[in-house]
């Protein structure tokens, strides 16, 4: 049996996930993050799309992506099949370095794009590598919260519904564990922080 097609339109935005082969390392150290980015860039300039948002993990990435007029299977073979050449003959390593087909989720509604970048930017945390995002010299965070210049990162979609400034305004969203965020008349979004309701307690 074939393979299912994925769903994509131009303009389409997906959050998109790359293992190593087996859950295997793709970055045993800086300079091998550097060359990831920069073959990002790469295929940024010769199949042009926007990135939102993206964090390099040891075993995986996480791209938040718009596409413009090339699929995202095609920007994606492009980008690993140029680290994975480069992975090889840096290890002297032979066969797959990444693991199957990449996984890509169809962003559909604004509340998932900012689901999306928020578990993004999470993940050096929750895995135990920083004790504060900010110490995480490889995702966009510092780029939306600190304005940190950057060659691949468009911040201007996300960060213009919150409210001034910004920034700040994404940092606590980014920062608080549970809030909802409500679209106002006005373009910008109002957040809300909940707390977790016990399952055990009748209403």
């Amino acid at each position: 049996m074939g393979r299912k097609r994925r769903a994509w339109f131009p303009g389409a935005k997906y959050h998109i996930a790359c293992r190593g082969n087996r859950k295997s390392t793709l970055f045993y150290d800086d300079e091998d993050r550097i060359k990831y980015l920069s073959f990002l860039k790469e295929t940024m300039v010769r199949f042009p799309f926007t990135l939102h948002t993206y964090c390099l993990m040891t075993n995986h990435t996480h791209l938040q992506i718009q596409t413009s007029d090339t699929s995202p299977t095609i920007l994606m073979s492009h980008l690993n099949t140029k680290y994975a050449k480069y992975f090889n003959k840096k290890y002297n390593y032979s066969g797959h370095v990444f693991e199957k087909r990449y996984g890509a989720e169809l962003l559909d509604s604004l509340d998932y794009e900012f689901d999306v970048s928020k578990y993004i930017h999470l993940n050096p945390l929750k895995a135990g590598l920083v004790d504060e995002l900010e110490d995480y010299p490889w995702s966009s965070y510092n780029t939306y919260v600190y304005g940190e210049l950057s060659h691949l990162v468009d911040t201007k979609h996300l960060l213009s519904y919150f409210p001034s400034p910004a920034s700040k305004r994404y940092e606590e969203y980014i920062k608080t564990p549970l809030a909802d965020l409500f679209l106002l008349d006005n373009g910008k979004v109002l957040m809300i922080s909940r707390k977790e309701e016990n399952p055990c307690v009748q209403k």
